[in-house]
């Protein structure tokens, strides 16, 4: 072995292809349409939060990760009917499951999954996922395939989802 046989290996292998996976935060690779990674809330169609803190999320979540503060109720500028606000929306990515119930559960279709993941962080706080984040997702990120009406109409028998 002479000593120039590691700058010969690396001259070799400086022109080879790249054969490894992207980073999925760069976006460089193709998911799967089922795939979800991450959570958002989201406005109605009338532009205001969809989110009423009826406190489904946090019933259902087997993590115990959500946390949801019921805030006055407010009169609804579009319809003009009385309904519930959510005052403060917490989501702990660090121990999430992913396992959808709490989009299942929503009955104003309020939280949704999306398919881009948080950004890897040295901090655990950055994977808190606080009110403000989550309306983030809602602009920044692409949503997942389905809501949680979708979802709770496929296991539906009576809507074609099943045997009757």
């Amino acid at each position: 072995m002479s000593i120039l046989d590691p700058f010969r290996i690396g001259f070799r292998n400086f022109f080879r292809p790249m054969i490894t996976e992207p980073l999925p935060w760069k976006q460089t690779r193709q998911r799967s349409e089922r795939y979800r990674a991450s959570f958002a809330l989201v406005h109605d169609e009338h532009g205001e939060e969809a989110c009423i803190g009826c406190k489904m999320c946090e019933k259902i979540c087997p993590s115990q990760i959500i946390t949801v503060t019921t805030g006055a109720k407010a009169k609804s500028e579009a319809t003009g009917k009385m309904r519930g606000t959510c005052a403060d929306f917490t989501l702990d990515l660090n121990a999430c499951i992913i396992c959808e119930l709490c989009v299942q559960v929503c009955p104003t279709d309020a939280i949704v999954m999306v398919r881009v993941q948080e950004r890897p962080s040295f901090d655990r706080n950055e994977l808190m996922l606080t009110m403000e984040k989550l309306y983030a997702n809602e602009q920044k990120k692409q949503n997942a395939w389905a809501d949680g009406t979708k979802l709770i109409a496929m296991q539906d028998p009576g809507a074609g989802g099943g045997k009757d």
